[in-house]
């Protein structure tokens, strides 16, 4: 582990020598993620895109990605495109990332079960803003507001995300 690297501990995320509270999956941490088990996976993961709302803030990188009216996140297993990008219309399961709330102004992407997703092994491990301190992802990682600004001015794709285990 380095500095650069993206730590999960009992304090919260370690990161460029400084801690930053967060908040994880409804299921903890899990060594045997499944879609929808509500858990933070066990392992180390890769930052690899960065989605923000153009109409919402300003690019915190020059690779951020702005998010679309018709984006969404494929979560539905037997689908050909599970754990991507994709647009509306479509016909799956999925997740809207142009959301009401704020959570989602800012995405962190990792490469939980991505590019090539096994069915059901679970989808879309984003870093993003909290609801409130405390309060509990479906499996993500989220922030403070400002720290996640703070975090994504500062990474680079291949920055690794460590979920140890407990």
């Amino acid at each position: 582990m380095t500095t650069a690297d993206l730590v999960l501990t009992p304090r919260g995320i370690r990161f460029r020598g400084r801690s930053f509270p967060c908040s994880i999956g409804k299921g903890g941490r899990s060594t045997a993620k499944r879609e929808g088990d509500g858990a933070t996976p066990v392992g180390v993961h890769r930052i690899v895109g960065m989605l923000y709302r153009a109409d919402r803030i300003s690019a915190p990188t020059s690779w951020a990605i702005p998010i679309g009216p018709r984006d969404l996140w494929s979560d539905d297993s037997k689908d050909s495109r599970y754990n991507q990008l994709v647009t509306a219309p479509y016909t799956f399961s999925h997740e809207r990332l142009r959301r009401a709330d704020p959570l989602y102004d800012l995405v962190l992407l990792t490469d939980w079960n991505w590019p090539n997703a096994v069915p059901g092994k679970g989808s879309a491990i984003f870093l993003h803003q909290w609801r409130r301190p405390g309060y509990p992802t479906e499996g993500c990682v989220a922030f403070r507001r400002d720290h996640l600004r703070w975090i994504a001015e500062r990474i680079t794709p291949g920055t690794r995300l460590i979920i140890p285990e407990v």
